[in-house]
């Protein structure tokens, strides 16, 4: 019985990780760094959070929702890869991940699949009504990208922290001219 006491221990200190964090980004996905050409690394834990938050201006409508949206939140933590050829990364890699989010309360809500090999998938963690985590994972033949947003927030105010804290930028762009109708 004492041999079982160091993998008890493992598996406690694992299962703070995944609550720490809503999920936990494998460590072997930072092997990837050495064979991209680009590579993000960002963990904001909550302490880190809001000295980030300090960086941003009080005057400025748009840093000042950011400001707040990251007041609730537990952590914000990206992984991102390009890579110059096909395959330097293993579709383990990516199911290490999905497995996770194949866990009570978490529910797929967008999976996007491409004749190209580009697959985008969001999770959202629920904590009764309210969301209490968000994933995104986007599995393109030369890209793998995961964004792990943990704590509560507004599936709305995604687009406010697009470009801020690590969070790379998504969401429409507007056509030169200012026009945002789309065309087909």
């Amino acid at each position: 019985m004492g041999q079982n006491i160091p993998g008890i221990l493992i598996a406690l200190a694992f299962s703070a990780a995944l609550c720490a964090q809503g999920i936990n980004i494998p460590r072997n996905l930072a092997r990837l760094a050495e064979r991209a050409t680009e590579s993000v690394d960002v963990t904001l834990d909550a302490s880190m959070l809001q000295l980030a938050s300090e960086f941003l201006s009080k005057d400025d409508a748009d840093e000042v929702k950011v400001k707040k949206i990251a007041s609730k939140l537990k952590g914000v933590y990206v992984r991102s890869f390009e890579f110059d050829k096909q395959g330097e990364y293993l579709m383990s890699d990516v199911e290490a991940i999905r497995s996770q989010l194949r866990a009570p309360g978490w529910s797929r809500i967008v999976s996007v699949k491409s004749i190209k090999g580009e697959n985008s998938e969001v999770y959202l963690k629920r904590d009764g009504n309210r969301v209490a985590g968000l994933v995104v994972l986007s599995a393109e033949p030369k890209e793998l990208t995961v964004v792990n947003i943990d704590g509560p927030i507004d599936p709305e105010q995604l687009s406010e922290l697009s470009g801020h804290m690590g969070i790379p930028r998504f969401g429409r762009s507007k056509p030169e001219g200012g026009n945002t109708a789309s065309s087909k």
